[in-house]
């Protein structure tokens, strides 16, 4: 018989980090604004790495943690979703849009987005299909936008619109409306083309919305779209989420063709399921965004300084003399968004704090007073 008093014993301490003869190689301390890749792992997901290990698991998909991903993507995304983990951000939007396309397909997307402008061609190289660029002021695409491009529908000569593509939230940090995202699924239904969500960053979305993942996706009639993790949190990783299963076909095989096919799944799943059984993913991306917000009412008050997007997510843009960046990227890394104009991204991340958005606050008030002697 056991003894009731060992029941309500301490459970035994974790075991001791194991060895390593790796060396940290850098400060822990330094953040800059680079970019949200530069983040480390959230602790929490890194706690879910180790739950995950140990022992042997099926591989290629076939575990416990990705089956059970199905059902938690269900929670937030509706019952006919289907979700299929991969690498990276380029890898997911190559992998849904051939899903999405024939051999003669072509997306219409906004001349500054990410599978246009950063995917060194992987699309068009690696996906064999052909974009079709929107100019957009904000990043955003409209009916109207699209509209540029998607014409020639049974002509021989062009390549055939079947897909749009949308940024949530675009690569110029502004957000969609669920009502934008819903009047433009409905004007590509209606010619007969599907609609995918580059949602590398979807969960700063839904904090600036307020609402539900499914309000500006499902809901609003988004066929495929792609959840980011490793922007939010995540060591590597991300998914592929299939909302209308008739639009596509081949997705299993396209991933493995495209070498998306994680052998050990379950360590990107089981971040997925640390990020999204609870609140992590939202509280990760609120605080990103506050970050940002915070970011911006500094440097809105430094004179010179020019904010050129609305913030609505973890991104602020802004115009200031090229000389003047240049001695701060010396102290706090971050990049030209357009070398032209002089324009500028700052990106905050979970880990931002209000300490480092001062820190560089004031280093760029300096700098600017600097400058003007």
């Amino acid at each position: 018989m056991t003894d009731p008093a060992d029941e309500r014993a301490e459970p035994p301490a974790p075991p001791a980090p194991a060895a390593t003869d790796a060396v940290r190689r850098h400060d822990p301390d330094v953040r800059g604004f680079a970019s949200d890749n530069y983040a480390g792992v959230h602790p929490e997901v890194l706690a879910a790495l180790a739950l995950a290990n140990g022992g042997h698991q099926v591989a290629y998909g076939g575990d416990a943690y990705t089956a059970g991903l199905q059902d938690l993507f269900r929670r937030h995304f509706g019952p006919a979703a289907e979700v299929f983990p991969v690498f990276n951000g380029t890898g997911a939007n190559v992998t849904a849009l051939q899903a999405l396309t024939e051999r003669w397909g072509a997306v219409v997307c906004a001349e500054s987005a990410h599978i246009n402008v950063d995917e060194c061609g992987a699309p068009e190289r690696v996906g064999g299909l052909k974009l079709l660029t929107v100019p957009t002021p904000d990043g955003k695409l409209t009916p109207g936008l699209i509209d540029r491009q998607a014409w020639g529908f049974e002509d021989e000569h062009r390549a055939q619109p079947q897909v749009v593509a949308l940024t949530q939230t675009t690569e110029l940090g502004t957000c969609y409306t669920p009502e934008e995202v819903r009047a433009i699924c409905e004007h590509a239904h209606e010619r007969g083309m599907a609609v995918y969500m580059d949602g590398a960053r979807l969960a700063n979305a839904a904090a600036t919305l307020g609402v539900p993942l499914a309000a500006f996706t499902t809901d609003a009639g988004v066929d495929v779209l792609s959840f980011g993790g490793t922007k939010n949190g995540l060591l590597l990783g991300e998914c592929v989420v299939v909302l209308s299963p008739q639009r596509v076909r081949g997705l299993r095989y396209l991933r493995k063709l495209s070498m998306q096919l994680a052998s050990k799944m379950r360590f990107v799943s089981v971040q997925f399921e640390a990020l999204l059984a609870g609140d992590l993913w939202l509280r990760s991306a609120a605080h990103a965004n506050a970050m940002a917000r915070r970011l911006e009412a500094a440097v809105s008050g430094v004179a010179g300084v020019r904010v050129t997007q609305p913030v609505q997510s973890n991104a602020v843009f802004a115009v200031l003399p090229r000389e003047v960046s240049e001695r701060l990227q010396k102290r706090h890394r971050f990049y030209f968004w357009d070398e032209a104009t002089g324009e500028v991204r700052w990106m905050c991340a979970f880990d931002t704090t209000e300490r480092d958005v001062d820190t560089f606050a004031a280093a760029l008030a300096e700098e600017m007073a600097a400058a003007r002697g």
